[in-house]
C-alpha cells in the first residue's frame, strides 16, 4: 500500500493530500530514510512523522486490504514514540 494512503487510512494524518504534502516536505521517513508518497509500506516498517507540533514514531503492524473503521484504525500501527513540540524549543536550537 502507498505511504500516503496508509497514513490516511490509519488516521495518522487527516487527508491523503496532506500526507503527500508531508512527504514532499521531507517530514515523513520510512525505516529512517526520507520517503515519497508513492513508497510501498509493508508490515514491520517504522514510520517517523516530524510535523510542526508533534513527532511520531510508529511501527506498521498490518496493512489493510480495504477500508478500515475509525475505531479499528489504531490497530494498524503501534506507537513507539510521541513527542509534543513547543515552538520555543526551536528558538533555542
Amino acid at each position: 500500500m502507498r505511504l500516503d494512503k496508509f497514513l490516511k487510512i490509519s488516521r495518522l494524518l487527516k487527508r491523503r493530500t496532506l500526507a503527500a504534502q508531508a512527504c514532499k516536505l521531507r517530514a515523513v521517513k520510512v525505516n529512517g530514510l526520507e520517503a515519497k508518497a508513492s513508497k510501498q509500506v509493508k508490515e514491520g516498517d517504522t514510520l517517523e512523522l516530524d510535523m510542526a507540533s508533534v513527532y511520531l514514531k510508529v511501527k506498521v503492524e498490518r496493512v489493510p486490504q480495504g477500508p478500515v473503521r475509525k475505531k479499528d484504525a489504531h490497530t494498524l500501527y503501534s506507537l513507539l514514540e510521541e513527542r509534543k513540540k513547543d515552538w520555543r524549543e526551536e528558538l533555542w536550537e
